[in-house]
């Protein structure tokens, strides 16, 4: 019983996830002002920075600032890991990440 439990848990937060990815490519379209993409084009695994979307340094401030208001977390400078800002998924989980440690930090 507590297999199927765990393997609901996982199952909610894959979905969790999926919905947070689809979210955060709006959130790059909305905050960063690419108009004529949809969201929808960019992939999970795209590379984010240089030759895949081409964002750049400044795209990935205004990104956290984007994050920050909308998820109610802080990223400081030294949290920004070029390899969780490398693709929506790894930022889909770098945002799950901090989510779950602000709610921690909230509830203790």
């Amino acid at each position: 019983m507590h297999q199927a439990v765990e393997d609901q848990a996982r199952a909610n937060q894959g979905a969790t996830l999926t919905e947070l990815a689809q979210r955060l490519k709006e959130i790059i379209v909305e905050s960063l002002n690419l108009e004529g993409t949809d969201p929808d084009s960019i992939g999970d695994q795209e590379p984010l920075f240089g030759d895949g979307l081409g964002l750049d340094s400044v795209d990935a401030l205004e990104l956290v600032v984007a994050l920050e208001k909308e998820y109610g977390i802080k990223i400081r400078s030294d949290e920004i890991d070029p390899k969780a800002f490398a693709t929506v998924d790894s930022l889909s989980r770098f945002v799950a990440e901090r989510r779950l440690a602000a709610a921690e930090d909230a509830s203790g």
